[in-house]
């Protein structure tokens, strides 16, 4: 880390300390954009948020990157300096790799097999039992939209074979994979720079929910999308253990009640989101139906990757018996 990054973290942290006691607001670190009807990410941290106040304990959202990067947000919430994070799967992962199960490409027939493995089956739990150790409480996994696709600024693509002239935006060394198992490659490209990559060829697409170039205004030099229903979209919702360790046995009940209201609202609007391929058509996008055919040929060709995250000994198999068939 460099040491002007040293020095913002520094500072970020200072900041923090000197806030008021832990019975005041409950500070929660926001993933994107202040909207109800289009980010379900704070559709999860305002329900959350307002359930909180509802029952006597006050909340503060902070805007995206206001306390840093992710690597900064998940440190604040280790040290019980910043007491709840919307916060990549792939940075909490870092704590306990079990967490990248969520990430498995076609692993899941839906959202509601995910829900059932973490909750039911388990998992959530499994992953606390090495993440509360470290400081980090998962309390859920919020959905940023509906499940992953393919954007791109050159061609349809309507099968595995189309992938194959695509040099894809990834966010980590799982997507580089990714791509490559679809004949594809892939860049690391941070999001900030997207933009940028997209419109001068360093890159021709990415993976995201639907919603994602409607948010941040990509339309206009993305023009295709294909319907993969990859995975979903999802970001972990952590929160410091030495924050809830110290909330009365009242309190701990009103965040385990506003945890439930939050992903109930998320689910919730999840379901508003077919909506969203319609406002892509309107805004140039072209929308791609994969055929049974062409889903199964993906979903083949991801199935290798299974082995290829850093999980636990254990853990594959693990997510396998949660989530049932």
């Amino acid at each position: 880390m460099s040491y002007l990054k040293r020095i913002s973290g520094a500072v970020v942290a200072l900041a923090l300390s000197l806030a008021a006691p832990a019975s005041a607001q409950v500070k929660i670190a926001l993933d994107g954009p202040k909207d109800l009807e289009n980010v379900g990410t704070y559709v999860w941290a305002h329900t959350f948020g307002e359930h909180l106040a509802a029952n006597g304990m006050a909340y503060e959202e902070f805007e995206r990157g206001a306390l840093g990067g992710e690597a900064e947000k998940l440190d604040q919430v280790s040290q019980g300096l910043l007491e709840v994070s919307l916060s990549d799967v792939k940075s909490a992962g870092t704590l306990d790799a079990t967490m990248f199960g969520v990430m498995l490409p076609y692993f899941f027939t839906g959202v509601g097999q995910m829900d059932r493995a973490l909750l039911d089956g388990g998992m959530l739990e499994r992953i606390n039992s090495a993440t509360t150790a470290k400081g980090v409480r998962v309390l859920d996994i919020a959905l940023i939209g509906a499940g992953a696709g393919i954007f791109n600024t050159k061609h349809p693509v309507t099968g595995v074979a189309d992938m194959s002239d695509l040099r894809m935006r990834a966010l980590d060394e799982v997507q580089i994979a990714i791509f490559k198992a679809w004949g594809s490659t892939g860049t690391i490209v941070a999001w900030d720079e997207v933009p940028n990559a997209l419109q001068t060829g360093v890159a021709d697409g990415y993976l995201n929910p639907p919603i994602v170039p409607l948010m941040f205004g990509h339309t206009s030099f993305i023009k295709h999308f294909t319907d993969a229903n990859l995975v979903p979209s999802s970001r972990a919702v952590i929160a410091s253990e030495d924050w809830y360790q110290g909330l009365s046995d009242d309190q701990r009940k009103i965040v385990g009640d506003a945890v439930v209201a939050a992903r109930a609202a998320n689910r919730e609007w999840l379901g508003t989101q077919v909506a969203v391929l319609d406002k892509l058509r309107g805004a140039g996008v072209e929308v791609i139906e994969l055929s049974d055919a062409a889903r199964a040929e993906f979903r083949k060709a991801s199935e290798p990757l299974y082995g290829l995250l850093p999980m636990p000994e254990g853990a594959l198999d693990a997510w396998i018996a949660a989530k049932g068939e």
